[in-house]
């Protein structure tokens, strides 16, 4: 027989007091097995938890000192030895010994005196059992690294995709500055704030917060396609541009749009960008654009920017105006209370404009005013 068929060869260990018992039982079991023997449940307990523990073990029952109810009991409490599987080998014969036994965790109870064929016949479908349980294991934890390998690796796709979108719109408009950091932030304390009230409790779960975080960059990415003469005007918009530069929103919507249809599927983590970009500029009393929406029609990760990327706009420096102080833009926050936000959302912004000062003050443009 090759070194290769012996390192194949399952370790059986035989626990008993008796030296007839521990030789006969080797005796039937060498040929196919690794045999290894302990006369007392002391020492079966330290071969269990060794560098190679056994696969299966045939414990006897009455043994003096510990016996064979006590060792299992101490191999099933270990959880360096609960998975090996134990056959009790005993004299004796009753019921309740044998319901006691199954009780203790052990596999299977085969009554002395031994019938070669059965006690053979019993290891075998045990440890076949145990390879079985073995490669089932071991296949769900393949499955579930590679499941979070995957995940991970899904999550940093989407973040350069939504990285690289926004920066294309960034790089047109280069008075934005730290703009859309700023953004992502506001909506992320913003959505927190109000992750636990009544109405919000079973949408802003972890999972939504995060997608919010991530899509808040693409609400403007529909300016990559208004023309420079408009976006980049040192000044205030005629009516005429500003209509052209209100369809930044269905531009920046219908461009995530023909990205997914490139892709033949709906992506679930642009939906919020889709969303946003979309519906950042309605207003809860219906005046906004472009599609005029009402309350609670209007996406809820819209209405969240909208409170962010108004603040921020009012803040912001340009080169046609100043920006206001914290103070004057949060009292015109308050102001739109009903109107132009979200009434519960402008409570939130209210017990939380800390939080954006210090956003605004952690994100500062580097732009300065002439």
């Amino acid at each position: 027989m090759n070194s290769h068929h012996l390192s194949q060869k399952s370790t059986v260990l035989v626990v008993d007091d008796t030296p007839d018992n521990l030789s006969l039982v080797s005796s039937l079991l060498r040929d196919d097995y690794i045999v290894r023997v302990a006369n007392n449940g002391s020492l079966a307990l330290l071969i269990a938890v060794s560098a190679n523990p056994p696969d299966l073990i045939l414990l006897d029952i009455m043994m003096p000192g510990m016996d064979g109810y006590e060792v299992c009991q101490r191999l099933k409490s270990s959880p360096k030895s609960r998975d090996i599987r134990v056959i009790f080998l005993t004299a004796k014969s009753d019921v309740e010994n044998e319901s006691k036994g199954f009780k203790m965790g052990a596999v299977d109870y085969i009554t002395k005196p031994i019938s070669p064929p059965i006690l053979q016949e019993r290891i075998k479908t045990h440890l076949a059992l145990k390879a079985s349980a073995d490669f089932l294991r071991d296949k769900n934890l393949y499955l579930e690294t590679e499941v979070a390998r995957r995940t991970q690796e899904l999550s940093a796709i989407q973040d350069v995709t939504i990285m690289v979108m926004a920066s294309l719109a960034e790089t047109r408009d280069t008075d934005t500055g730290m703009h859309i950091r700023r953004t992502q932030f506001y909506v992320q304390a913003l959505a927190q704030q109000l992750r636990h009230h009544p109405r919000f409790l079973h949408k802003l779960t972890d999972a939504f917060i995060d997608m919010l975080f991530k899509s808040a960059p693409l609400h403007d990415i529909g300016k990559v396609g208004i023309p420079d003469h408009i976006l980049l005007k040192p000044g205030e918009l005629s009516l005429q541009e500003f209509e052209i530069m209100k369809r930044h929103t269905t531009l920046g919507h219908d461009a995530i749009v023909h990205a997914e249809q490139s892709l033949g599927i709906e992506v679930e983590f642009l939906r919020t960008a889709k969303d946003i970009a979309l519906s950042h500029h309605e207003k809860w009393n219906g005046s906004g654009y472009p599609q005029g929406l009402t309350g609670e029609s209007i996406p809820l990760s819209a209405r969240l920017m909208a409170v962010a990327d108004v603040y921020d706009a009012l803040i912001s420096h340009r080169v046609y105006r100043q920006g206001v102080q914290h103070d004057q833009a949060t009292a015109i926050i308050l102001a739109g209370k009903g109107t132009h936000f979200d009434p519960d959302m402008v409570d939130a912004f209210r017990d939380i404009q800390g939080q954006f000062q210090d956003i605004a003050t952690r994100f500062a443009d580097t732009y300065l005013p002439p």
